[in-house]
């Protein structure tokens, strides 16, 4: 359930070491930094991004426009936060939110690799779930994972995500047309205890 926290939205998390809440203007040098830092790790799973989007002022930029997403109720930008020392360590997003008879969101995340491997993103993708599926309203939330992504493959597989298909050129990552393995969680799975 969002609740406010520290005069922001936030999600409840189930793991003790992280923060979940709706990225703010005040967040983006920190968000920027994370995206700086990591360039050429993330380069290979994100579309081409222009110049411009390494700036201050588009991520400020984005992130208002998330805000106004998540007041429409159209999609919610996470940060994913350390609580000892507020530090920013991800995000993840719904979007693409779809109503009447789908009632589906789009999942989409990175965490700082410097954070790999402590649960961070397996917690947080179920919290998040929990919270489209419950408080949403939502019934399904879906994610594309680059096949030779196998830690992204493998946050899927634990967090309760079952694969659907292979989608042959599914988006344009780093210039090039990538295949994707579909992954999907519905509202049945969570009522069944998934998680």
């Amino acid at each position: 359930m969002l609740h406010e926290a520290n005069g922001s939205t936030s999600i409840k998390s189930t793991h003790p070491g992280l923060q979940i809440r709706l990225l703010q203007v005040s967040d983006a040098e920190r968000l920027l930094e994370i995206r700086r830092a990591n360039f050429d790790f993330f380069k290979p799973f994100e579309p081409e991004r222009a110049e411009a989007y390494f700036t201050l002022e588009e991520q400020a930029r984005l992130i208002s426009v998330g805000l106004e997403a998540a007041q429409a109720g159209q999609g919610y930008t996470f940060g994913l936060f350390l609580p000892e020392n507020d530090k920013l360590i991800g995000r993840m997003e719904l979007s693409g939110i779809a109503r009447g008879p789908f009632q589906n969101a789009n999942l989409g995340y990175f965490v700082d690799p410097a954070y790999h491997g402590q649960g961070y993103a397996t917690s947080a993708v179920k919290d998040i779930v929990r919270y489209a599926l419950s408080e949403l309203g939502l019934h399904r939330i879906q994610a594309g994972v680059m096949p030779r992504n196998t830690p992204s493959i493998r946050v899927m597989e634990k967090a309760g995500f079952r694969q659907e298909g292979l989608a042959l050129h599914y988006l344009k990552i780093n210039g090039v047309w990538e295949d994707h393995v579909l992954y999907a969680i519905t509202d049945e799975d969570l009522q069944n205890g998934v998680f």
